[in-house]
């Protein structure tokens, strides 16, 4: 990558505090650009601020941290002006704030569920919202969301993660074309399981079913999948798959759905045998 690419710009980032948003926010920095972090934690955003200054690539560069939850609307929309305020501009928006816990769908309490509606979709859209206006206004910019592969294959325990991920997908799909016309590219990042502290927590409470499933599936770092965002910042590709597997098993999933199904169910099977056994 050459150096020095976002040297310049202005880069908002959302769950910024650890795993995927604080190893993108790294990047960013790293590459020149002015970030500012927003996560729910004041403690952790600001060491994670901290981090970020240390890898800019100057010491003119602006790092800003907003504490505010996504799904906090108000909270989104006084960060996003904070930021104009501060750096006039916003070139970039990574949406990377999320949570997920895995539970069956018939356990899970009414409110954990809407919880991840309320974080994982509509924080997407809160943020992107305050955020859009001024890049159309320029005529420029990039949005970049992180979906997930749970974005279009659903799995046991994760139906309210899916539901929010698949919403992404198709919001990123429609804002790519709404947006386009004004100068605005809109991406959207499908990450496998990926080594931060937040899937050790998630895959210490999968349930069975959901483990069996996920089997022994290689998990990537949150720098591999910086490093695809950035990509993605800069690029009219819209959709975006780190590997080439889980490339193919998108393009599977599209035409050859059934598959997915047998070979599920029939890994759930065996985990209800064991069960009784």
């Amino acid at each position: 990558m050459a150096a020095a690419q976002f040297e310049g710009s202005v880069v908002l980032i959302t769950g910024a505090s650890s795993g995927i948003g604080l190893a993108t926010a790294r990047a960013f920095a790293a590459q020149g650009a002015h970030v500012a972090l927003i996560a729910r934690n004041p403690e952790r955003l600001e060491q994670a601020a901290s981090a970020v200054r240390a890898a800019a690539l100057a010491s003119s560069q602006r790092v800003l941290a907003f504490p505010a939850d996504v799904a906090d609307e108000q909270a989104v929309r006084d960060a996003v002006a904070q930021t104009r305020a501060d750096l006039e501009r916003i070139d970039v928006l990574v949406n990377c704030a999320g949570i997920y816990v895995p539970q069956a769908f018939l356990e899970m309490p009414p409110e954990l569920f809407r919880a991840h509606i309320e974080v994982d979709l509509m924080g997407v859209a809160h943020v992107t919202r305050a955020v859009a206006p001024g890049m159309v206004e320029r005529g420029s910019g990039a949005i970049v969301n992180v979906s997930s592969m749970a974005g279009f294959v659903g799995v046991y325990g994760y139906s309210a993660y899916s539901a929010a991920k698949y919403g992404v997908m198709g919001f990123s799909e429609v804002l790519r074309s709404e947006l386009a016309p004004h100068g605005v590219r809109v991406s959207v990042v499908c990450p496998p399981d990926v080594d931060t502290p937040g899937f050790a927590a998630e895959r210490a409470i999968r349930p069975p079913e959901t483990a069996k499933i996920a089997g022994s599936a290689k998990t990537v770092s949150a720098d591999d999948i910086a490093r695809v965002i950035l990509k993605a910042a800069r690029s009219k590709k819209h959709l975006w798959i780190p590997g080439a597997s889980n490339a193919l098993l998108y393009r599977l999933k599209g035409v050859w759905p059934e598959l997915f199904f047998f070979v599920f169910d029939r890994q759930i099977a065996e985990v209800r045998s064991t069960k009784r056994g």
